[in-house]
């Protein structure tokens, strides 16, 4: 498997700065999901594209249509082939890729998610800037590991094809598109991608501070989510002349904004709750009369999650009240909680024992945020499925989400063998 791994691992490299060079963020991935089907349409691999792969009606915060021609002018310019971007229109980017062995064994499910985030790349003290691989899309980049998990569900792929008579069962490859803001994993479930699995895998590159080496075999601490959007109507005036006359919806978001941050905390659990963008108004003399912003909730449960958004929306709505403007509301995304089986662990330290590559495994590891995958996880186990998250070890200079988000490019190595491993203690057909 190592040697395997050796004449694969500047594959995983090239494939992780293309995708980091070309980040695309939720329901946008056009560029991104092409070279993902251009690599699996070499491997045999039956693949579902656009409708085929995600449901429609289940998708969230989905791009306004002007953002989705843009994505797919976007694809054009990148010489997408014109029948794949139809088959994406509208948003439905993604991929599912689907292999069976043809002897009896289990089913597995896989997930590595493709998008990336609103944020502008540093261009200073930075390895993709050095490298030559930084985002050639201002404002958007892969800050979050994204461009690293899809080489290493590519790496699978890999595996997969060039193992397959080694193997039994079935394999179900799910390239989720928008896990960013939750948004992307339950239009997947609903496809009906996650019924009768028996196993399901996925990870994340980084969390915390480690050394490459080190997995994590199940995570912990996943909190529920609300993302919402509110937009508050005024009405504009003339500042000086007529400032009597304005509604002033700058005035209601501002108002929000603070007061969101002082909902009393659950003494049940850990709570959190952020404004990510607050736009407003139109100039210096005119009485704002319009305000968007962008936020989120989340708890330790679900229902913790939904005590925050109710008090968002009776603050939102008090507001308004005050400065007598109107607001909406909308919900653009949500993710909930999940546990891992720890069955997982002891299957890990298993393939540990046999490759140098894994060289610690921790039983567990808190992520104290959101991750989509849970409404997958959750799906499998309500079928009575096992489910496991990983982290893969890697020193980060940067959190995630910062304009200097990076991490040490021979993680993909591991994190390939870690679900590799698994794979060929699960589905070995001796």
């Amino acid at each position: 498997m190592e040697r395997w791994l050796d004449e694969l691992e500047p594959k995983l490299i090239t494939w992780r700065r293309h995708f980091h060079k070309y980040p695309e963020v939720g329901w946008t991935e056009y560029v991104t999901t092409a070279k993902i089907v251009e690599e699996l349409e070499r491997l045999g691999f039956t693949l579902y594209i656009g409708k085929d792969a995600v449901d429609s009606s289940s998708r969230s915060g989905v791009p306004n249509a002007e953002q989705l021609e843009e994505a797919e002018l976007r694809a054009k310019e990148h010489n997408v082939p014109k029948a794949l971007i139809e088959k994406m229109s509208g948003g439905h980017t993604g991929v599912v890729a689907r292999l069976d062995t043809g002897r009896k064994g289990p089913h597995t499910a896989l997930r590595f998610d493709i998008d990336a985030l609103p944020i502008f790349e540093a261009t200073e003290d930075h390895f993709p800037k050095a490298e030559g691989f930084q985002s050639i899309h201002d404002g958007f980049m892969h800050a979050c590991g994204h461009d690293g998990h899809t080489s290493i569900g590519l790496g699978v792929a890999h595996y997969l094809y060039s193992h397959q008579d080694e193997l039994s069962g079935e394999f179900t490859l799910l390239f989720q598109p928008a896990e960013e803001g939750s948004r992307g994993a339950k239009a997947m479930v609903e496809k009906g991608w996650l019924s009768n699995v028996d196993h399901f895998l996925s990870g994340h590159i980084g969390i915390s501070d480690e050394e490459v080496g080190l997995v994590a075999a199940t995570t912990e601490g996943f909190l529920a989510t609300t993302k919402f959007d509110i937009t508050f109507k005024g009405k504009a005036s003339h500042a000086g002349a007529k400032p009597e006359e304005g509604k002033n919806a700058l005035l209601s978001a501002a108002n929000f904004s603070q007061h969101a941050y002082a909902i009393p905390r659950h003494s049940a659990g850990d709570t959190r709750v952020n404004i990510g963008t607050l736009e407003a108004g139109s100039g210096r003399n005119v009485t704002a009369d319009h305000a968007f912003l962008r936020g989120e909730s989340r708890g330790e449960t679900k229902e913790l999650d939904r005590y925050m958004f109710a008090h968002i929306k009776q603050i939102a709505q008090a507001s308004a009240d005050l400065y007598g403007t109107t607001v909406e509301i909308e919900e653009v995304g949500q993710g909930t909680t999940a546990e891992c089986d720890h069955v997982w662990i002891e299957r890990l330290e298993e393939v540990a024992q046999k490759y140098d590559t894994i060289n610690k495994v921790l039983p567990k590891l808190a992520i104290g945020a959101s991750e989509d995958v849970t409404h997958m996880m959750r799906s499998v186990k309500e079928d009575g499925g096992e489910v496991t998250y990983m982290i893969f070890g890697t020193p980060l200079k940067e959190g995630h989400h910062h304009p200097q988000f990076d991490y040490e490019e021979n993680v993909l190595r591991v994190g390939v063998l870690a679900v590799t491993g698994l794979l060929e203690n699960l589905h070995c057909k001796d």
